[in-house]
């Protein structure tokens, strides 16, 4: 790796820290592996290495801890490719040479890596804080990540915009920005202009401390209308008392429930497979957006809305680059979400902002695949092989954790009475 000289002193150095905080990232394995072996003094390897080796890195005295995180933050940034890299910020890099030369362990700050090896904001899709408490988390973190990458190349850019999502969703769930609302119209199934019920589950922040609220219309002219198709689950709603209105009503309500969170900050819309939802949403029955912003942005803006598709982003979760998209009912049987009464609206939109919540505040994506579904990826595919009986809907989420259905043979021929 090649350096540029240094010869300041540690006032300097400091100095130098505060000035390029957050100008720019490197490769983790670039410093660890590679900054010690261009260093122009002998004596100042040892040092580095030891600073730099995994149990120190992850103690709770190590330089770079920050206070009231448990463990050392690196970042996690995504490139134009999919890829991803785990990385230390200039300003780490920086603070690492000033310290070592100020408790003495260098005689002078040791040179920084070459600005060939800088990555710039700029060239990052994402970016996002990853915290570790283990050396061996850590260590393994490093080596899942170049697996993941292997797994990824070839794959089509569907998959890897479903992964620049899902880590915009985490970096900004994480920034506790705005409100995430979640909605979901149903219609009668025999004529899917006629909107029978709306529902709602929103989340944002009141003193840093996460808020929930939901609620369900029911359009009183349409109260008598039975779907044939689907399930008739419209007086079902398990989060509290649903409303019944008329469609003017219907219409202002929504309208207001957007307009309002619109005018506090930036409102992220979460659907589950946003399509005909987005229809409902800018159809003559409702007119309640106009315009919606489909990327996620690394600034969102007061007074915009993103539009947030758990559809996608379990598609990111599970690798999977085809067209078709989970139902609802599967993806949180797979992420370990309860339900009951789907097809209600306002139980929809609840369990909708549940997987949300469920994949954006946790680890980055590949971490979080195999931490869910361990060693279920083949060696170089990135996609998640379910056991048939998890695929199956029939199976309750307690028949899935028993195993298949061979281990219940006797019982009785799929009905809910099996247990």
């Amino acid at each position: 790796m090649p350096q540029s000289s240094s010869s300041a002193g540690p006032a300097k150095a400091a100095s130098s820290t505060a000035e390029t905080m957050m100008i720019g990232y490197y490769r983790f394995t670039d410093i660890f592996f590679e900054w010690h072996q261009v260093l122009p003094n002998q004596e100042d390897v040892s040092p580095l290495k030891a600073l730099l080796a995994y149990p120190a890195l992850v103690h709770p005295d190590h330089p770079l801890r920050k206070e009231g995180v448990n463990g050392i933050e690196l970042y996690l940034g995504t490139f134009e490719t999919g890829e991803m890299r785990l990385l230390f910020s200039s300003a780490q890099v920086e603070y690492i040479r000033y310290w070592l030369h100020a408790v003495g362990l260098t005689k002078q700050p040791i040179p920084i890596p070459s600005s060939e090896y800088l990555i710039l904001p700029s060239d990052l899709v994402s970016c996002s804080p990853d915290v570790y408490a283990e050396a061996a988390v850590l260590k393994k973190a490093i080596k899942n990540v170049d697996k993941n990458n292997k797994r990824l190349r070839g794959t089509g850019t569907l998959l890897t915009s479903r992964r620049f999502a899902f880590e915009k969703a985490r970096t900004l769930w994480a920034a506790k920005l705005g409100t995430w609302c979640a909605v979901d119209f149903e219609a009668w199934d025999m004529d899917h202009t006629l909107l029978t019920e709306f529902g709602w589950s929103l989340a944002s922040w009141k003193d840093g401390v996460l808020v929930r609220e939901n609620g369900h219309l029911i359009v009183k002219e349409y109260r008598s209308y039975m779907q044939k198709y689907v399930p008739n689950h419209r007086e079902f709603y398990n989060f509290g008392p649903s409303e019944v209105v008329n469609r003017s009503t219907f219409k202002q309500r929504i309208q207001d429930l957007i307009n309002k969170h619109k005018a506090e900050g930036p409102l992220f819309l979460v659907f589950h497979d946003s399509s005909q939802d987005i229809k409902y949403l800018k159809s003559d029955a409702v007119k309640a957006v106009e315009r919606l912003d489909y990327i996620l942005p690394d600034s969102p803006q007061n007074g915009e809305i993103y539009v947030v598709d758990t559809a996608d982003l379990f598609s990111a979760l599970e690798g999977d680059e085809s067209n078709n998209k989970r139902a609802l009912e599967r993806v949180c049987r797979h992420l370990q979400i309860p339900t009951e009464y789907l097809h209600n609206a306002g139980n929809d939109a609840h369990y909708t902002l549940d997987a949300l919540i469920a994949m954006a505040s946790g680890d980055p994506v590949d971490q979080q695949r195999e931490q869910r579904w361990p060693k279920r990826t083949e060696d170089n595919q990135p996609k998640v092989e379910f056991r048939d009986w998890e695929e199956d809907s029939d199976y309750s989420d307690l028949e899935g954790v028993m195993g298949p259905p061979a281990a219940n043979a006797g019982a009785d021929d799929g009905s809910d009475n099996e247990f």
